[in-house]
């Protein structure tokens, strides 16, 4: 639940050097080269394997994304701004608490502010922003969250940089579908070494550069990717995703943690004394602590010093019950703050480890507790099997979609492989369904089962859900027999 150290060292935080200014050439007509000491993370915040020197593809047509292969030369990409581009104003919406700017010819549409924070952003009206419908530590969360760098708040009638940014090491994120997000004060210049000029009002901390190649604000996102489709390559789809991969990885769970210690703690009278003397770096310790426990990366063994740490941080705080139980409740509810899913199967999950993690903490927390040091950091998983693909849903075009599992049927005396036409018959929910005895996306274990599914298939009792089409039973066999598999169980 804690860790509160606030000693300063190597694992601590950014230090000077990776605080030093940094750049990022911006080629013409060409990719982005980022300078040595710039750190590359894709949309869950893991780093990315790069060899230097680094070129990011921004033309969008890169067989190796988000590398460059000089697809811009072929395609003859250019950067030259779009004169249909969002004008270039800066708005200044006054509020009782503060003022709010915006800038929407710098806007690159990720839509964070008006999804959780509709009170106050309104989208498709006027005005757009209205800085009284919310508190002032939300209004700052909001603008902190833009990725664009479009929105600003001060106290008075100008922008805030200390309120508006987040002092972070320079860093480039790769968005899911959509634009580099570079955060850390890092200066944007061309292949002469000019800066590249800004829309007025926008962030020196953070921006959003285009990567479609589609944008009308080039070097910067306008959000054109949504309109032209931009998409990176589909992982597969039959592989089963970790807890951490599905929540959206560090960057929501970062976002979750910094609502709950920013939004619920300070004013609440249990909880308020418990982290009176926690680190300013505390939230990025649980998110990191709550990424490897999902299955992610091993952020908070090697940024922090892994189980041996965190137990260090509860023992002798002596959690109450009580203080445990609003623990528990605002956690979920930063969760919902945070738009992390809420699909029935991930709340499952996630719920299950917020009872049991901080249970934990309570044992290890009271005194005379001696717990072991040298426990693994747990590593959390579906409850039970219940991952999302796991059941038929209940809305029709979701139950559509879990349905469509992409069967490629042979053509006429092409051999049955199973990889191509025989795992993909069986779908994730399948698969889950049937893990306790075999895998049903193991050719091995498929064959040696073969008598006991096709008998199943045939009678239509598997899966529970709906027998298969004539056609698929039929494929199924024809396999089964042609690959002479083993009957017996």
């Amino acid at each position: 639940m804690t860790d509160n150290n606030s000693a300063q060292g190597a694992n601590q935080g950014p230090n000077d050097e990776q605080h030093k200014r940094r750049r990022i050439i911006v080629r013409r007509n060409g990719p982005y080269e980022p300078e040595p000491g710039i750190a590359i993370v894709d949309h869950l915040g893991v780093p990315v394997a790069a060899e230097a020197p680094v070129r990011l593809c921004r033309c969008g047509q890169s067989q190796t994304k988000p590398f460059c292969d000089d697809s811009h030369v072929a395609r003859g990409f250019t950067d030259a701004r779009d004169p249909r581009r969002v004008p270039d104003k800066r708005e200044v919406y006054a509020g009782q608490q503060a003022y709010v700017f915006d800038n929407r010819g710098t806007c690159a549409h990720s839509a964070f502010c008006t999804d959780r924070l509709n009170s106050v952003f309104h989208l498709g009206e006027e005005p757009f922003i209205a800085p009284s419908g919310a508190r002032l530590d939300d209004l700052i969360n909001a603008v902190r969250r833009c990725p664009s760098g479009a929105l600003g708040i001060g106290i008075g009638p100008e922008r805030d940089a200390n309120l508006s940014d987040i002092n972070r090491p320079p860093q480039i994120e790769i968005s899911k579908d959509g634009p580099y997000r570079v955060t850390g004060h890092v200066e944007l210049v061309d292949e002469d070494g000019m800066p590249i000029a800004r829309n007025a009002g926008a962030s020196q901390e953070h921006a959003s550069l285009c990567r479609c190649g589609a944008s009308l604000n080039k070097p910067f996102c306008s959000g054109m990717h949504w309109n032209v489709a931009f998409h990176d390559p589909v992982p597969d789809p039959l592989r089963e995703p970790t807890l951490f991969e599905w929540a959206g990885g560090y960057p929501v769970l970062l976002d979750m943690t910094r609502i709950f210690y920013s939004r619920y703690v300070p004013e609440d009278p249990l909880l308020g004394p418990l982290f009176a003397e926690m680190s300013p770096d505390h939230p990025e310790r649980v998110a990191a602590w709550l990424s490897e426990v999902f299955g992610g990366p091993r952020f908070y063994t090697e940024r922090y010093g892994g189980y041996r740490r965190m137990v260090s941080q509860h023992i002798g705080k002596e959690i109450r019950p009580e203080q445990r139980a609003l623990w528990a409740t605002y956690m979920v509810q930063s969760a919902d703050d945070a738009g992390l899913p809420s699909d029935p199967e991930f709340r499952a999950a996630f719920v299950a480890y917020i009872e049991w993690g901080s249970r934990i903490a309570v044992e290890n927390s009271g005194a005379g507790a001696t717990p072991p040091p040298n426990m693994p950091v747990p590593r959390w998983w579906w409850v039970c099997n219940a991952t999302p693909a796991a059941r038929p849903a209940a809305i029709a075009g979701d139950a559509q979609a879990a349905d469509e599992t992409g069967v490629a049927l042979p053509g006429p005396g092409e051999a049955v492989q199973f990889e191509q036409h025989i795992r993909p018959l069986f779908r994730p929910m399948d698969r889950s369904s049937m893990l306790f005895a075999f895998d049903l996306w193991k050719e091995e274990d498929v064959a040696r089962h073969s008598r006991q599914i096709l008998a199943r298939l045939e009678a239509g009792t598997m899966p529970c859900d709906g027998a298969w089409p004539a056609e698929r039973v039929a494929l199924f066999a024809r396999w089964a027999h042609a690959s002479k598999a083993p009957t017996g169980s």
